[in-house]
C-alpha cells in the first residue's frame, strides 16, 4: 500500500456578538442578515482535522470524535464537491504545481474537538472551517474559502479568520457575495477576555437548523430584526470594535443576544435555549455592572444554555470569583477553571450583598478562560490518521 498524502490543520470556534439566525436559502446556507463574531483562541477551543488521500483508498470515509460517520451527509458532500471542483479547475487552467493524479483519489477524514460537541459551543463552525481548510491544503486550492465553509455550516465561514470577523449576508441568489471578512485581527484588542460558562455539556433539545426554519416561518420579530435592527447594529458594532469601546461593545452584545432569544420565544411553538442557570447569569451580570455604575462584563448566549462572557483582563479575577461564589462548584470535581490562568481574589461583603442572588450549587460545571485568537493553521506531526489511512489508536 502506498503512503497516503496527509495534511493536518486546526481551526477555531467563533462566538457571534451580532447573531445569525435564519436562512433565505437552505441549500446554499444564505443568511437573512449579516453577523459579527469574535474568534476564540485555539489553545482553549479547537477542532483538529487530518485529511489523507491515497490511490489505495476504496471510498471516502470520515471519523468524528472517534466514531465513523456517514460521509454522504449533504453538507459534507457540498464541501468536498466544491473543493474538488476548484482543484480540477486549477489543473485545467494549467497549474504545473498540481499533481493531477491525486484529484481522483478517495479521501479519509478524521476530526476531533477538544470541547463538547452539539452543546451550543459552535462545534460545527470549527468543524467545517477545519474540514474546508484542510481539504484545500490537500488538493492545492487557494484563495477565498469562506464561501465553501459556509455551505457546510453558516457560522463556519467566520471561523476561517482570526480576531473580529463579519459575515456579509450578500445579495446574489447564487451566494457568491455571502462571505466572511476580517474586521480586525486578534492582536487588535489584547485586553479583551472571554469566559465560557459551561452550564450544560449535553446536546441541546432543538438543533439550530430546525430551530431557524421554524423561526423564519413563524416569527414576525425575526423579520423585523433582520430588516430593521441588524444593519444599524452591524455598523455600530464594527465601530465599537475599531475604537475598542468596551461599554458600547458590551451593550450591543447583550441587547443582540436578548433579541435573538426573544425571536426564539416569538417562534411558534416557542424555542427555549436558555435555562434557569442562564437566566441567573444574566441577572448576575446586570447586578454586577450596576454595582460599579459601569458596564464591566457582557453576556451572550448562542443556541444553548452556556453563557459566553466578555470582559477586560483586569476584571477577570473578581468576576470569576463572583461566579464561583454564586454557583459553587463541586468540591471533588475536576478543574473549575480551564484555559488561561486566573488569579484568586477576595470579594467584598458589599459586592456579595448588592448582587444578592440565591446560591445555585453546581449550576456551572466549569469555566473556560480564553481570549481572541487566530484563524485556521497547518500543524505538523499531529496526524490523527496512521500510515494505513485509519484513525490512530489514541492512548
Amino acid at each position: 500500500m502506498e503512503k497516503p498524502n496527509v495534511v493536518t490543520c486546526t481551526a477555531p470556534v467563533n462566538i457571534a456578538v451580532i447573531k445569525y439566525w435564519g436562512k433565505r436559502n437552505e441549500e446554499l446556507i444564505l443568511p437573512i442578515n449579516s453577523s459579527l463574531s469574535v474568534t476564540l483562541h485555539q489553545d482553549q477551543l479547537k477542532t483538529t482535522t487530518t485529511v489523507a488521500t491515497s490511490r489505495s483508498f476504496q471510498e471516502d470515509r470520515i471519523w468524528l470524535n472517534g466514531k465513523e460517520e456517514d460521509i454522504t451527509h449533504p453538507r459534507l458532500q457540498s464541501c468536498l464537491r466544491e473543493i474538488r471542483r476548484l482543484a480540477r479547475k486549477r489543473r485545467n487552467d494549467g497549474d504545473p504545481a498540481l499533481d493531477s493524479t491525486s484529484l481522483s483519489h478517495k479521501v479519509h477524514i478524521c476530526s476531533v474537538n477538544n470541547f463538547p460537541t452539539a452543546a451550543g459551543l459552535a462545534s460545527s463552525a470549527a468543524g467545517f472551517a477545519c474540514l474546508v481548510y484542510t481539504l484545500a491544503r490537500v488538493f492545492g486550492v487557494e484563495g477565498e474559502l469562506s464561501g465553501i465553509a459556509r455551505q457546510g455550516s453558516g457560522s463556519a465561514c467566520r471561523s476561517m479568520y482570526g480576531g473580529f470577523v463579519q459575515w456579509i449576508m450578500g445579495q446574489k441568489d447564487d451566494g457568491k457575495d455571502s462571505l466572511a471578512q476580517q474586521v480586525e485581527p486578534e492582536t487588535h484588542w489584547p485586553e479583551l477576555r472571554i469566559l465560557v460558562l459551561v452550564v450544560s455539556a449535553e446536546r441541546k433539545p432543538v438543533g439550530s437548523t430546525s430551530g431557524m426554519q421554524t423561526s423564519v416561518q413563524t416569527s414576525c420579530l425575526l423579520k423585523h430584526r433582520a430588516e430593521s435592527v441588524v444593519p444599524g447594529r452591524m455598523r455600530e458594532m464594527i465601530e465599537a470594535v475599531r475604537r475598542k469601546d468596551f461599554a458600547a461593545f458590551a451593550e450591543l452584545t447583550m441587547k443582540d443576544s436578548n433579541q435573538f432569544h426573544a425571536t426564539c420565544l416569538d417562534t411558534y411553538p416557542p424555542i427555549f435555549y436558555l435555562n434557569r442557570v442562564s437566566q441567573q447569569v444574566i441577572s448576575l451580570v446586570h447586578r454586577y455592572n450596576k454595582h460599579y455604575g459601569e458596564t464591566r462584563v457582557a453576556y451572550t448566549f448562542d443556541a444553548g444554555p452556556n453563557a459566553v462572557i466578555f470582559t477586560l483582563q483586569q476584571h477577570v479575577p473578581e468576576f470569576v470569583q463572583v461566579v464561583r461564589h454564586f454557583f459553587p462548584p463541586e468540591t471533588n470535581g475536576g478543574q473549575f477553571i480551564r484555559g488561561l490562568p486566573v488569579s484568586s481574589v477576595a470579594l467584598s461583603e458589599e459586592l456579595k450583598q448588592t448582587i444578592g442572588l440565591e446560591s445555585t450549587p453546581k449550576g456551572i460545571s466549569y469555566i473556560i478562560s480564553t481570549k481572541a485568537g487566530p484563524g485556521p493553521c497547518v500543524v505538523e506531526d499531529q496526524h490523527l490518521l496512521g500510515s494505513d489511512g485509519l484513525p490512530k489508536k489514541t492512548v
